[in-house]
């Protein structure tokens, strides 16, 4: 049985059986073994990073996400001034990438997104990841347009691409518990599949550690698994864990820190063999040695220098936020791997 389980796993047809048996079955050190050596057939010793400026613009929001501790009432909103000056900033230090997100700012319309992504590329030659498809779906509806014409002004605009995340656990069983307001699954998957269709490229991600199951885990990597063979969009995919301070769901946790987070970046890796080949561990949640540890468990890449980050900050992280390239490169090389800076897509620089 196991042999056929491993064929599957190398083929990248891992089902949720196979995956379940595999945890139960295998020791901790044999399927962390699996998923690191299908990390170095993937992808080889290459571990990865980008250089990026994060830019959380506001942090009002009209929703009402229960493990939301970033969203405050009489909250900001930054100007154009001081955004440009955001990206002037990550400029002159080499940054590739500006990533925005921010909250549902009330009455926020299309023509504001577009008009962010407009001045910034007036003033810089930079690449745009940025607004959530909880963000498409508030300035299309605002808007009173479909999500495929938003998505077309966006990316007339400047959007290059997309974070994927909103995504928390695509089941709308949890996300009425967790972000009853939020997008359904199904609006989720619609939004990403049609973004993909118009050019614009993904990050995938998921929420773990509160009211779901493992096996909640798995069945969301291999609906990001569906929809990636379908239409190739994904860049990466990147496991979020939960963070419990200063939110409504408060110390409800599922999570056991350490182990838990390995196994849920090496049942990603194992799932997601040929279809997706990053993996990313966020040091700004997990913290930096544990983002490190992951590079021995399936992980490939480091994601980026930030240079800033509200949304974890607030909910109790304390990883910081920014890591030098240096910083970086240095925790790459304590497990000996080969650090490499990329651009958002991937690209070694």
């Amino acid at each position: 049985m196991i042999d056929e389980i491993l064929e599957r796993v190398l083929e990248g047809n891992t089902t949720k059986d196979d995956a379940l048996y595999l945890v139960a079955s295998l020791s901790f050190q044999e399927l962390f073994n699996l998923a690191d050596q299908l990390r170095l057939n993937e992808v080889g010793d290459t571990v990865t990073y980008v250089v990026n400026r994060n830019i959380n613009f506001t942090n009002s929001c009209i929703g009402n996400c229960a493990f939301c501790a970033f969203k405050n009432e009489a909250g900001y909103v930054l100007s154009e001034e001081q955004i440009l000056q955001k990206v002037q900033e990550a400029v002159e230090i080499g940054a590739t990438e500006i990533c925005i997100q921010g909250g549902l700012l009330k009455g926020m319309v299309l023509d504001d997104y577009c008009g962010m992504l407009e001045s910034i590329k007036s003033n810089f030659e930079v690449h745009i990841h940025a607004f959530s498809p909880m963000e498409i779906f508030h300035a299309s509806k605002n808007s009173n347009v479909d999500i495929k014409y938003a998505l077309k002004a966006l990316k007339n605009s400047g959007l290059n691409s997309m974070p994927g995340t909103a995504a928390e656990i695509l089941d709308d069983s949890i996300r009425r518990k967790i972000c009853p307001s939020k997008i359904s699954a199904e609006q989720w998957i619609n939004i990403i599949t049609t973004a993909h269709s118009l050019g614009i490229p993904t990050t995938a991600t998921m929420l773990y550690g509160h009211v779901e199951s493992f096996n909640d885990r798995i069945d969301h990597v291999l609906l990001i698994r569906d929809v990636q063979k379908k239409t190739k969009g994904f860049t990466e995919f990147i496991p979020l864990p939960f963070m419990s301070n200063n939110n409504h769901l408060g110390k409800v946790t599922r999570r056991l820190e350490g182990i838990d987070d390995i196994k849920v970046h090496a049942i990603s890796r194992i799932l997601l063999h040929k279809s997706i080949k990053n993996i990313q561990s966020s040091w700004v949640k997990l913290g930096v040695k544990s983002a490190q540890m992951m590079l021995l468990y399936g992980v490939n890449d480091l994601g980026g220098t930030l240079m800033e980050e509200k949304i974890t900050k607030s909910a109790g992280g304390t990883a910081g936020e920014y890591l030098s390239p240096n910083d970086l490169e240095n925790l790459i090389l304590g497990v000996g791997r080969i650090p490499r800076r990329r651009n958002t897509l991937y690209e070694l620089i």
